[in-house]
């Protein structure tokens, strides 16, 4: 049951996110944007662990599942750091998965020969 909660949570994030590009004239790295800020909202608010419990990987792949990476990482570091932790929290937290798609992106760039669109 846990696989199918992932696949339709997560179908039907993507499946509004399409209708959201489709329906408005919003560019793609705005919508980006917008599901982040959005996961933390949720987050902040308390409703993502529930959600993510219930989802799985449906909640926490999507850009939603970034933005609690993120406002998870500010809380901890403001509740050890202080005021500083506001501003490198989100660093600390989000540095696994960014450092990952560079690192990745660019062993896949070796392998596949990449093309300049033209």
């Amino acid at each position: 049951m846990e696989y199918l909660n992932a696949f339709w949570v997560g179908g039907l994030i993507c499946a509004l996110v399409q209708i959201l590009m489709e329906k408005t004239k919003m560019m793609p790295g705005r919508i980006m944007v917008l599901l982040v800020c959005l996961g933390a909202v949720i987050s902040f608010f308390g409703w993502y662990e529930p959600f993510m419990e219930y989802a799985g990987a449906g909640a926490s792949v999507p850009l939603l599942g970034f933005g609690n990476v993120l406002m998870k990482g500010v809380k901890e570091a403001v509740d050890s750091e202080g005021i500083l932790g506001l501003f490198q929290g989100g660093f600390k937290a989000g540095a696994v998965g960014c450092s990952a798609a560079l690192i990745f992106g660019y062993l896949a760039s070796l392998i596949f020969e990449p093309k300049m669109k033209s």
